[in-house]
């Protein structure tokens, strides 16, 4: 028997062997269960992440996505997708085992996707619909890919949503130059338009230089990080491009 009660708290706590991903033989020891059944669930759910086995739930192969995803994603854009997955895709699928999930039950949750309206008798845009459903589709793809499923049911199911072009407004020449004349009496501002207009750049990029980033007898200015407010922190993060020198 691996589970066991702690005679001094009166929980239930497992302690097994398992082999990692390296076959090494190792301890784990698991503490805080209220029932014996609950600390067995945790050991058989614990091997089902090791062994990589599909019979595990929607949800525990979540972790094993996120374990496998997040180090080689940019902080943000892990954090729309994981925005996305525990509020759309877990509480529909998250009980769900990863090889019994039909295409049937994504069209049934396309569909309350689809239906779904907020207080204010507002749609989900089809741009939202569209991402969400391509994260479905992303995660099944990577059990598909790594860990053996036979087939995406979200990809048998079909799309849901369409990619919008947004019309890009940009200001004319004359336009901007007319603008920047009324900001004069104020250089700060002034200053950043002139640079946003004049080099392309994004705000973020704007935000991030410092006067390192600057060779005045050159001319060149580098543009090789951007600002973002993640998580109520400043972080400097990876540009989306590769870093590239910019003359002014």
């Amino acid at each position: 028997m691996s589970a066991y009660k702690d005679k001094k708290t009166g929980k239930w706590f497992v302690f097994f062997y398992y082999h990692d991903w390296q076959g090494k033989n190792k301890g784990k020891t698991k503490r805080g269960f209220q029932t014996k059944r609950e600390a067995l669930e945790w050991e058989r759910e614990f091997k089902q992440k090791q062994q990589l086995s599909l019979d595990m739930s929607f949800e525990n192969f979540v972790e094993v996505y996120s374990n496998d995803m997040k180090a080689r994603l940019k902080l943000n854009t892990w954090l729309t997708k994981e925005n996305i997955i525990q509020t759309k895709l877990v509480p529909a699928f998250g009980s769900k085992k990863m090889n019994e999930i039909r295409p049937a039950d994504v069209i049934a949750w396309q569909n309350k996707m689809l239906a779904y309206k907020d207080e204010k008798g507002n749609s989900y845009s089809e741009t939202y619909l569209k991402t969400v459903n391509n994260q479905l589709s992303a995660i099944f793809n990577h059990a598909v890919r790594y860990y053996e499923l036979k087939s995406n049911p979200a990809s048998k199911a079909g799309n849901m949503g369409k990619a919008q072009t947004k019309e890009i407004e940009f200001w004319t020449k004359e336009e901007y130059l007319k603008f920047s004349e009324a900001m004069m009496d104020k250089p700060l501002s002034f200053y950043a338009f002139e640079m946003l207009y004049w080099c392309g750049i994004r705000l973020g990029e704007l935000l991030a230089l410092t006067p390192a980033d600057f060779d005045f007898e050159k001319g060149i200015v580098t543009i090789n990080k951007p600002y973002q407010r993640l998580q109520c922190e400043d972080v400097i993060t990876e540009p989306k491009k590769d870093m590239k020198e910019e003359n002014q």
